[in-house]
């Protein structure tokens, strides 16, 4: 049963069986890549980010964990070409809020006691990112997102930024997860906006339209091998106990009403302002988004009902 859900979870995220060669770390190759820098010279160098599905399972429990309220973590592994490749994440013990997160002194001693210990036990691997959760409204770069990640990239790069909505994950059965990198600060923007669309709060539209120019998305893809094999399923278990105690229409009943309060008051800002039909379309699209993540809701509740309330 651990092992049919385990399936279902990697072919929903489309999870792809590769060899061993993601976890090999040849240090000669990183050195050089480092000492050339050419993201230096193309801001877009950085194409995609493939992840591990240890590191994504372990993303996405972390996440889950904080509820509401924002968590943080870092990731690390190594660069493939123009990939960034994710083996491995850890929490960082700091405290967020509902609309923010950001690492301490602590956090920062954290990070290096656990790098300094990870290369005693034989990893080689380095930090190549950080990653928090966005709750209910999407994956992107919020004006303090964008400060700390161009503070990164400036810094220790090369360096990623990863989002994780869990709300949005609990409701879809798919993880929402975003991977980005902003750009240079004196770099010239292209006009337009993101290539993707993002269904945003009508209270963070303005704080993601200010921003959402000085960064770009990668293309994410997740990978396992038999290197992670055992400790995925060890770890499953433990995710796959407590999405079977938890019902997903109660605990994202607020979510739900948020989402609906969210919808009428961007109608009611159409009604006012007259706005552009592409708009509308948007609306409608959030609103059957809203209506499928709810009734995925309930029948979850349903079927954990059947299967663990027996009647006499």
């Amino acid at each position: 049963m651990a092992e049919l859900s385990l399936d279902a979870f990697v072919d929903a995220n489309n999870i792809l069986s590769t060899g061993d060669s993601y976890f090999q770390f040849n240090a000669e190759e990183h050195q050089r890549i480092i000492q050339n820098q050419p993201w230096k010279e193309d801001p877009h160098y950085f194409k995609s980010a493939k992840i591990s599905a240890l590191a994504l399972l372990k993303m996405v429990m972390h996440a889950q964990s904080g509820g509401n309220i924002e968590i943080m973590g870092l990731m690390v592994g190594k660069i493939d070409g123009h990939s960034i490749v994710v083996m491995d994440s850890f929490a960082l013990p700091v405290e967020g809020t509902e609309t923010r997160v950001n690492a301490n002194l602590a956090a920062y001693e954290y990070m290096v006691n656990f790098q300094n210990n990870a290369k005693l036990v034989g990893r080689e691997e380095n930090v190549v990112g950080w990653y928090h959760s966005h709750p209910g409204y999407g994956c992107w770069l919020s004006g303090i997102d964008v400060t700390t990640q161009m503070n990164n990239q400036q810094y220790q790069d090369p360096f990623i930024a990863i989002v994780v909505d869990p709300i949005r994950t609990i409701t879809s059965g798919k993880v929402d997860l975003g991977a980005f990198r902003t750009y240079p600060e004196n770099f010239e923007f292209s006009e337009g906006g993101p290539s993707r669309y993002q269904s945003i709060p009508l209270h963070k539209i303005e704080d993601f339209g200010v921003h959402c120019k000085q960064y770009y998305s990668l293309d994410v893809s997740y990978f396992r091998s038999s290197y992670d094999d055992k400790l995925l399923n060890t770890l499953w278990k433990q995710y796959r106990i407590n999405s079977l105690s938890s019902n997903s229409q109660s605990t994202n009943q607020t979510y739900v009403s948020n989402q609906i309060q969210d919808l009428s008051c961007k109608l009611s800002k159409l009604q006012e302002h007259q706005t552009h039909r592409e708009e509308c379309n948007k609306i409608a699209k959030d609103g059957t988004k809203t209506a499928i993540e709810a009734l995925g809701g309930i029948m979850s509740g349903m079927f954990k009902d059947k299967v663990f309330n027996v009647r006499s």
